[in-house]
């Protein structure tokens, strides 16, 4: 038993001084790296473009390649015979579908410093649920999902004004 305490002794001190060591490097703070998102949600204000210019009828289509986009707002046009309508919502928004939703819902134009403007729920912008203004003229209104994996599956939609009706 005698031989075992000389081995054990030194074992015992590299030990508690491994133990030191270590406890001494998690109290050291180390630097903290920003890990926000280069675009990070923020309050609601007021869009450039107001409720009251997108509500109507639209003809609408999508695309996911920027070269179909030509076509695609054809092919949108050619939808007024059954238009998507945009309604006035009760509180100032607009009536429009969240994607993979069923249920009409009232929905906020909200802007950003950076000048983008979203449609989505109240809250913050952008919002995981909101869609981008991409570009709006009027008369051609094209909006992009926020959400990757939603755009992946929508795509970019256009939305074409309808004439009025006769």
């Amino acid at each position: 038993m005698g031989n075992m305490g000389k081995f054990a002794r030194p074992a015992i001190v590299a030990a508690v001084a491994l133990a030191l060591w270590a406890g001494g490097c998690s109290t050291t703070p180390s630097p903290q790296v920003d890990s926000t998102p280069s675009m990070a949600p923020q309050p609601e204000m007021p869009a450039k473009v107001r409720p009251a210019e997108i509500v109507g009828r639209w003809g609408y289509a999508s695309f996911h390649d920027a070269k179909d986009r030509v076509r695609t707002e054809a092919n949108a046009r050619g939808q007024c015979k059954q238009p998507f309508v945009i309604g006035q919502g009760p509180s100032g928004g607009v009536m429009m579908y969240l994607a993979d939703s069923n249920q009409l819902q009232e929905l906020r134009l909200k802007g950003t410093p950076g000048g983008r403007d979203y449609i989505g729920p109240a809250g913050d912008t952008p919002g995981p649920q909101d869609r981008e203004i991409v570009s709006f003229d009027g008369r051609v209104m094209l909006l992009k999902f926020v959400d990757p994996e939603v755009d992946g599956r929508y795509g970019t939609g256009v939305f074409v004004r309808c004439a009025p009706r006769a």
